[in-house]
């Protein structure tokens, strides 16, 4: 898909912020669950339709290279309310807690007279530092169904509501969380489903790739209701629109890695009359640059409290550029044993280090007593009949790539977005390697980050009861 970047001259004739008491814009988040970036026709995914969201980018900004720190639930949300990474904020591992005394999008929107709300799914604490508005009308369905309960009313009250605040409202759906339940599978052709390059061609995986393409659907669907919502509230003209669909799915080598289809995500950005519809942006950016964003787009000065930086510049096209890394990292406990990575990507390149190699990755949702899918059995089926040799063994190729990690990985990301292809041993490379190398070191001497030590259940749980390591005073 081309890639088209607005003409800077074009932004000089939007209007430069100056607002007034009148003029804060208000903030509509709108969230999926677990959905790889690429799997949305916007990013060039085959097998769907997304009207909602292809027509929200048509009126909007879509970034087509937007990151989060973690490819986990819990610690990419903390990150995106606070503004910190995940050391930081102290939210390190999944299912777990911010440091005591974190300020949110709560406390920095607040103060600049915002209501903020929040409708589905939260999965972030303390509660004390994330004191969302509790908004009704998003369940999460667990129960098989083509077309999922969605009562809009409580949201469009809340957009709507009369007074003088602006708000900020996050709308947190559950799909396409695993399992997958809710949707319709059956209208997919299993046999001409176009799989992604990173997992097995097994009927079972086909199958269980249906049921979540299927919640994909869905999702855009709800968008749609949000929408609509947003415009029978009277605010659509004065809102600021951002649809995110978090981290990877969860089939192997997305969600809980830091593989590109772990920790990229789909961003875009409507705001009518101030930026650019129908435009594409290369701009490097990730969940700690929102905050600052939105507190410098409601007129205030984001200062240096956050670890991210406003992309405003971008929004308004005054800039193609933002950041020249993005900095990631998984510790794997509570899903599995430690597996601590810490990655590094930039304009081109992603460089992985992972800090016990020799360790044999094991994920519980998807391959232990606990899982939610049903096909990682499948993957490593080395024998068959003969038609199906070559196909087994790239199971069981792709199923080794997964388990057993080299110490370093280097990957060229727009030739190899499905990360096949490890470039640590071409010598050509080894300046790209070493750049990145140390520009990682000093990201994670910057956050006190100790490394392999940090993913242990120790850490975590003392971390979920408030016993964080120290952190640094500052970014």
């Amino acid at each position: 898909m081309p890639t088209k970047l607005w003409p800077l001259a074009a932004a000089l004739l939007l209007a430069p912020l100056a607002l007034g008491q009148d003029e804060r814009p208000n903030f509509l988040l709108i969230i999926a669950d677990d959905v790889t970036y690429n799997d949305l026709p916007l990013y060039g995914g085959p097998n769907i339709s997304t009207p909602n969201i292809d027509g929200l980018a048509s009126e909007g900004l879509t970034f087509n290279r937007a990151y989060l720190s973690m490819a986990m639930c819990n610690p990419c949300r903390t990150e995106l309310y606070t503004g910190l990474y995940p050391f930081r904020n102290g939210s390190s591992w999944n299912h777990s807690a911010a440091r005591t005394g974190t300020l949110s999008v709560v406390d920095h929107l607040g103060r600049l007279g915002y209501r903020v709300g929040l409708a589905g799914k939260k999965h972030v604490l303390p509660d004390e530092s994330f004191r969302f508005e509790s908004v009704a009308g998003i369940t999460n369905h667990r129960e098989p169904t083509p077309v999922p309960e969605f009562d809009t009313s409580d949201i469009e009250e809340f957009m709507g509501r009369e007074g003088d605040e602006p708000f900020f409202l996050v709308t947190a759906f559950h799909e396409a969380h695993a399992p997958w339940t809710v949707g319709s599978p059956d209208k997919f052709d299993l046999a001409k489903l176009a799989l992604p390059d990173n997992l097995a061609d097994t009927p079972r995986t086909r199958g269980q790739f249906a049921t979540y393409l299927a919640e994909i659907e869905v999702w855009d669907w709800e968008v749609g209701r949000v929408l609509d919502a947003l415009d029978a509230s009277g605010q659509a003209d004065r809102t600021v629109v951002l649809l995110t669909s978090e981290q990877g799915s969860a089939f192997p080598g997305n969600k809980w890695t830091n593989w590109n289809t772990g920790v990229r995500t789909a961003l875009v950005v409507r705001w009518p009359g101030r930026i650019a519809a129908g435009a594409r942006t290369d701009a490097l950016v990730q969940y700690a640059d929102v905050l600052p964003t939105l507190v410098s787009a409601a007129g205030a000065e984001a200062g240096d409290q956050f670890d991210g930086h406003s992309f405003l510049p971008v929004l308004r096209g005054q800039t193609a550029d933002h950041r020249e890394y993005v900095y990631l990292m998984h510790n794997n406990v509570p899903e599995g044993p430690p597996y601590p990575i810490r990655s590094i990507v930039d304009a081109r390149w992603h460089y992985i280090r992972n800090l016990q190699p020799e360790a044999l990755y094991f994920e519980k949702h998807m391959m232990g007593a606990f899982r939610t899918n049903w096909f990682w059995e499948t993957w490593l089926a080395a024998s068959g009949p003969s038609a199906q040799a070559a196909i087994n063994r790239r199971a069981v190729m792709l199923a080794n790539r997964f388990m057993r990690r080299p110490a370093e990985q280097l990957y060229d990301v727009a030739a190899d977005p499905y990360q096949m292809r490890n470039l640590i041993g071409d010598l050509g490379l080894a300046d790209v390697r070493d750049r990145l190398a140390t520009a990682l070191g000093r990201w994670m001497q910057s956050q006190g980050d100790p490394g392999a030590s940090l993913d242990s259940e120790a850490m975590w749980r003392n971390a979920r009861e408030g016993r964080h390591l120290p952190p640094r005073s500052g970014p």
